[in-house]
């Protein structure tokens, strides 16, 4: 998804770039903590339960500190519940639009929720998860929409997420112990006040009959602007409408915003019309949101074309014509060798990124901000290109 304009910035200037090897994606301890203890806080003042959403953010290596704040995590694929079971533990909740019979019969293993896409799939699966005694949800479409971006928005038109209103019953609710739905994208606290109206508005009958309701994901909640006090409020308010149910939120880009930078190095510099920079990292292979969103990431110390006395568009090392992150001025002439820092790069980019043209991943370290020390978890090399094939 887009990056806060200025999101980290702090935070990068605080790591000692010069010994960080390139590509590299850097989780500082230090700031994923203190969103941690923002979402801590609304837990506190709600009594709502926060769970990590693993589709926007799955650096396991930082999950020592992540179960220390939240109650566990939810999951999009079966893949994604494993690593939540054994790496974070906690609850492990679980959804996609759908769900295979090989497919659920190791979900049942992992899962404490598993939410259903649609009646449909709650038939096909519904005897195995009562079997494990699991807490089974729907999730509904109430066609409010809150995001601007048609790739991100679940209730647009014709949406496959969810089921609405006028293709649900209460029949096909029988044995369903909870409601779920996700609206929001990147939006502040006012965003979820119309879509917690909308919900009730249309799927108000069905609530009393309910153990649970989610929230879904999408929640900003550690940006600097985001409302706070009104999200409070819009979940202390719904519960005491509906008899203190239990309520959860799936924020995942919320809990790393702000917390990580790629550093990257300048491969090459020519002319063609412009100055062009060739760095070892790739829009394409691993900042992927930079074309399919799109937005342009900020890197330190660059400004916007022309502001600066030197431009330069920036290309990644792919093949791909369009593999270009954007075109960036800067104080003095770039130098083969110089690093560049892009910040906010913790979230949408670890989980996205691919091996296109067989080109290396950044490995992915932390910055503990009291050491200074900066660890390596992980490094990539050829057999992660090749085994992922065959």
């Amino acid at each position: 998804m887009s990056k806060g304009a200025s999101l980290g910035e702090d935070v990068a200037r605080a790591i000692d770039i010069s010994t960080v090897e390139t590509p590299c994606f850097v989780t500082d301890l230090g700031a994923l903590e203190r969103n941690l203890q923002t979402l801590a806080s609304v837990q506190q003042r709600t009594g709502c339960t926060i769970l990590l959403a693993l589709k926007g953010f799955a650096q396991w290596s930082t999950f020592g500190l992540v179960k220390k704040y939240l109650a566990g995590a939810t999951s999009s694929s079966v893949a994604e519940a494993r690593l939540a079971r054994e790496e974070l533990g906690g609850q492990v909740h679980a959804y996609a639009p759908a769900y295979s019979d090989g497919e659920m019969a190791e979900l049942v293993t992992l899962a404490d929720h598993i939410v259903l896409n649609s009646p449909n799939q709650w038939r096909q699966h519904r005897k195995v998860i009562q079997a494990r005694g699991i807490s089974a949800g729907m999730r509904v479409n109430h066609e409010h929409q809150e995001v601007e971006v048609a790739l991100y928005d679940p209730a647009g038109a014709c949406s496959r997420l969810g089921t609405t209103r006028a293709n649900l019953t209460a029949a096909d609710l029988d044995g369903i112990e909870g409601l779920h739905f996700h609206t929001l994208c990147q939006t502040n606290s006012d965003a979820l006040e119309r879509a917690v109206a909308a919900f009730e508005q249309k799927f108000g009958d069905f609530i009393p009959k309910m153990k649970w309701v989610n929230f879904g994901g999408g929640h900003h909640i550690t940006r600097p602007d985001y409302d706070i006090e009104r999200l409070v409020r819009v979940i202390n308010e719904f519960r005491a409408r509906w008899n203190n149910i239990p309520v959860y939120l799936e924020p995942g880009e919320a809990v790393a915003l702000g917390t990580g930078v790629l550093v990257s190095t300048v491969m090459d510099t020519f002319e063609n019309g412009m100055g062009i920079a060739i760095l070892d990292t790739s829009a394409t292979a691993h900042m992927p949101d930079v074309l399919e969103m799109p937005y342009r990431p900020v890197i330190v110390g660059a400004g916007d074309p022309g502001s600066k006395p030197h431009t330069y568009r920036l290309g990644g090392m792919t093949c791909l014509a369009g593999d270009v992150i954007g075109d960036y001025s800067f104080d003095r002439p770039l130098q083969i060798g110089d690093k560049l820092v892009f910040l906010d790069m913790a979230h949408y980019t670890m989980v996205k990124t691919t091996t296109f043209n067989g080109v290396r991943l950044p490995s992915i370290a932390t910055h503990d901000p009291v050491t200074k020390q900066i660890t390596v978890h992980k490094r990539f090399g050829y057999r992660d290109y090749r085994d992922r094939l065959s």
